[in-house]
């Protein structure tokens, strides 16, 4: 009996070790066979615009694939099998010879994708056809109902599905959303038995974004800067309008543009959102924010008269300073009116390094604005230990820093907004599942200068488009404020007299701003035109009165009449 009961003990053991060893890897093994867990995709989120126009969603397309294992096997003739790729190519419209080569470079597969995202027709014939060894499967994919608009805005998604640029990117994490998964029992064919809803977890698909642009707008104002950049055989032009009173992003263009759903047929330098990540000299777009500042510092005014003295002007060091115009004497109004490098330059060094320095910091330069979109640059602004004496006069002038167009929009929209700088934003909101909108959270503004120095500077800028460089930004409707800039493109290292930037910041009406703008065109072909007030200021003002009609902004009343002290001093000042 204790033999017994001893050899009886040890099976147990050695059948409980079997259990624990080999027997619980079989045991999964076995699970393994009849248990299969699926991902349950979630839906990308779509994206409106301010007004809700659709601009981005995910559809449900249908993929062709071949199992070249059961291809094979069926058609086992090369007569049938090579009638069979015939057939499916002229379909597909692919060559047959690549075809055949896609199927029999994998014949052990048992799934290959053979084209992606087919037509109505194509889907019908495949399926008529009847050809064993041959599918369709559903693929999602991301459709932008308004072809190329604000492509460098909304950027791509790519064939995982994930966003590559743009809003897409940037906000690739409310969009996505999270995949469910599901578990279910399986037969020894592997087809589903069961499936318990405790082994369901549900897709938390992405939500829906709506963003600042205006869809309307963007396209006047693509329309407008594709319109211009052609007309003077410029390499690249950007835009970008903006609400001064919130901040938001009513359209930003950059030509030439890209169909965002197919990223790939482009080069990546066509695609960069150069509005927000390239940075250039501005040039004299940059005077009315440096009269602002010297203006709240109590140290000029608008009145004060400058000895300027023909068209140049040598500095204690010898540099000599140009103005395109000779003038004899212009109050600081028509330094700006008139676009005047001497009396900017005498302003800058009343100013000092100190002085321009803090100009730009108020303004925005050299800081990032908070857009969100990826890329976003901050300009360059030196650090004040590197200035030098040479620094006073090519600051004053818009040299010596970079700025990208949405960094001088931001500026002059503290212009347009008693003094506030605000911060840029593109996303309004999101979606709830009610569809209602829940918004982002609204941004801070600081004030750049006092409302008094602003409300100066609009009234001066109003002048431009009447007097001065920006004459052909003029409406008949609205009352622009506005500044050209004609500035000099460094090549190798050196300012070259056959590339300048073209440029014009302002906005409108001035009595109660509703939209700015700044608009750049790079590289105009000298020989048709390049000064701003030529290439830039028209098209900024079309795209200002033609927002403005859209937006239904009764038209402006008179001016206000100038100062009596400025306008003494006004030079060739016409009462027409």
């Amino acid at each position: 009996m204790l033999g017994a009961l001893t050899l009886a003990l040890g099976g147990l053991l050695g059948r409980t070790a079997f259990l624990q060893s080999a027997g619980a890897t079989a045991a999964e093994y076995a699970e393994r066979q009849h248990d299969a867990t699926a991902t349950l995709a979630a839906r990308r989120g779509s994206i409106f615009d301010a007004r809700g126009q659709l601009l981005a969603a995910n559809v449900t397309a249908q993929d062709a694939f071949v199992d070249p294992k059961f291809f094979l096997e069926q058609n086992p003739d090369p007569a049938d099998r090579d009638a069979a790729i015939d057939a499916l190519a002229e379909i597909l419209l692919v060559d047959p010879l690549t075809l055949a080569q896609k199927i029999g470079r994998r014949p052990d597969a048992r799934f290959v994708v053979i084209a992606e995202h087919l037509a109505e027709d194509q889907r019908r014939a495949i399926a008529d056809i009847g050809i064993k060894g041959i599918g369709l499967s559903d693929s999602p994919r991301r459709l932008y109902p308004a072809g190329s608009l604000a492509a460098h805005v909304l950027g791509s998604v790519g064939s995982d599905g994930n966003g590559l640029e743009g809003i897409e990117l940037a906000r690739d994490g409310t969009l996505h959303g999270t995949p469910g998964k599901t578990r279910q029992v399986l037969d020894a064919r592997r087809r589903p038995l069961l499936l318990a809803a405790a082994d369901l977890t549900p897709p938390h698909h992405g939500r829906h974004l709506v963003l600042t642009l205006d869809a309307n707008i963007q396209r006047i104002v693509e329309e407008e800067l594709a319109a211009t950049c052609r007309e003077h055989n410029a390499k690249t032009g950007q835009a970008v309008v903006m609400d001064p009173r919130t901040g938001d992003i009513v359209a930003l263009a950059v030509w030439p543009s890209y169909d965002p759903s197919a990223p790939g047929d482009v080069q990546t330098d066509l695609r960069r959102n150069r509005a927000i990540v390239d940075p250039y000299e501005p040039g004299s777009v940059l005077k009315p924010f440096i009269v602002a500042a010297a203006i709240d510092d109590g140290l000029t005014t608008p009145a004060e008269v400058w000895p300027i003295n023909g068209a140049t002007w040598r500095t204690s060091y010898g540099r000599t300073i140009t103005d395109v115009y000779g003038y004899h004497n212009l109050n600081t109004w028509d330094v700006v009116v008139k676009s005047s490098n001497v009396g900017m330059s005498m302003l800058g060094n009343r100013m000092g390094n100190d002085g321009l320095h803090d100009a730009l910091g108020d303004f925005g330069f050299g800081q990032r604005g908070g857009l969100g979109l990826p890329g976003e640059g901050a300009g360059m602004v030196l650090p004040l230990r590197r200035w030098t004496k040479y620094s006073t006069e090519s600051i004053s002038q818009g040299y010596e820093m970079l700025a990208t167009p949405l960094q001088l929009v931001r500026a002059v929209s503290a212009i347009a907004n008693n003094g506030w700088l605000p911060t840029p934003r593109v996303v309004k909101g999101t979606l709830d599942e009610n569809g209602g909108l829940m918004p982002e959270p609204s941004k801070p503004m600081r004030q750049a200068v006092s409302p008094e120095a602003a409300a100066w500077l609009r009234r001066i800028m109003a002048d431009v488009p009447v007097r001065g460089t920006g004459k052909k930004a003029r409406s008949d409707t609205y009352h622009f404020f506005g500044k050209t800039g004609t500035a000099h493109q460094a090549v190798d290292g050196k300012y070259d007299e056959e590339h300048y930037a073209a440029s014009f910041v302002g906005g409108g009406p001035y009595e109660a701003p509703r939209l700015t703008i700044a608009l750049v065109v790079h590289e105009p072909d000298k020989s048709v035109a390049h000064f701003g007030g030529i290439v830039a200021a028209p098209t900024a003002g079309r795209i200002l009165e033609r927002s403005l009609a859209y937006l239904e902004v009764p038209p402006s009343q008179e001016l206000p009449e100038y100062p009596a002290d400025v306008k003494r001093q006004l030079h060739g000042m016409r009462s027409q």
